[in-house]
């Protein structure tokens, strides 16, 4: 059985499809694992998710930002962006189901030393600290303040974790950190606004994954959502999201043995 990450797919159904094709992906045998932002700005996010979803166990989500975005204008955020594409999502006859079946996909994943999370770890938090606090916010998505907890999500403070940390401010910390970071200050300050490369890093702060002592940093973080890093690997790291939905590529890597495979946007 093989497990194969694949990067940021953002409605984009064609290489979606055409990606499975060339890894030549069986979902009796293989598993996927999605770093999240299934949909939006791309043209086919329903179809995009309704394969996702028709794959059952065969293929690991975890949610993005984009994904929340999605969930938040369900639950009545109405602060839309103008290159929003999830019209064809809301209207559709399966949208209470795909929505369903979307806020019950997990924030984190870990099997044994990997990780699998849509942008990344705060320095600060061990691997079995950002899995617990991941739980937090899967609680709320799937709780009876689902509603609440997602109009609440909008922002960009706190900026800096504390175990002190309670309610709406708690929980918008944890999902930024998971789903939107890039860069950080080497005491986790997290510079939300900021999304070009790595060498155009905010004064004062670094990539997230080059912190030194990192807690999470003996596991392997399989992550996307920095287009600008592109598909890009170090010692611990695993970064997928080269671009697709702007007209660069998408990537899958096979995790056990490296192997990479890529189709243009």
């Amino acid at each position: 059985m093989a497990s194969i990450a694949i990067g940021d797919i953002q409605g984009c159904y064609a290489q979606f499809s055409r990606l499975l094709e060339k890894i030549r992906f069986d979902p009796a045998a293989d598993r996927l694992w999605l770093v999240g932002d299934l949909v939006n700005r791309g043209p086919e996010s329903l179809q995009v998710l309704r394969l996702v979803r028709s794959l059952g166990d065969a293929a690991t989500v975890v949610l993005g930002n984009h994904d929340l975005y999605l969930l938040m204008i369900d639950a009545g955020f109405t602060r839309r962006g103008k290159d929003d594409t999830l019209a064809r999502i809301l209207e559709a006859p399966d949208r209470e189901e795909l929505l369903h079946w979307l806020a019950h996909r997990s924030m984190l994943h870990v099997d044994a030393d990997r990780v699998l999370v849509h942008a990344g770890l705060p320095p600060s938090w061990s691997v079995a600290q950002a899995r617990s606090l991941a739980a937090e916010v899967e609680a709320a998505l799937r709780g009876d303040q689902r509603r609440k907890f997602l109009l609440h999500l909008q922002g960009d403070k706190p900026e800096r974790w504390s175990d002190e940390l309670k309610g709406w401010d708690r929980l918008r910390f944890i999902v930024n950190a998971l789903t939107r970071m890039r860069f950080c200050t080497p005491d986790g300050r997290l510079a939300l606004r900021a999304k070009g490369p790595p060498e155009r890093a905010p004064l004062g702060t670094v990539p997230w994954f080059r912190v030194p002592g990192r807690a999470s940093a003996a596991h392997t973080v399989v992550c996307g959502h920095w287009s600008a890093l592109g598909f890009y690997r170090e010692q611990g790291l695993i970064a997928l999201d080269s671009g697709c939905v702007w007209g660069g590529k998408l990537t899958a890597v096979r995790l056990d043995d490296g192997t990479a495979w890529q189709v243009t946007g």
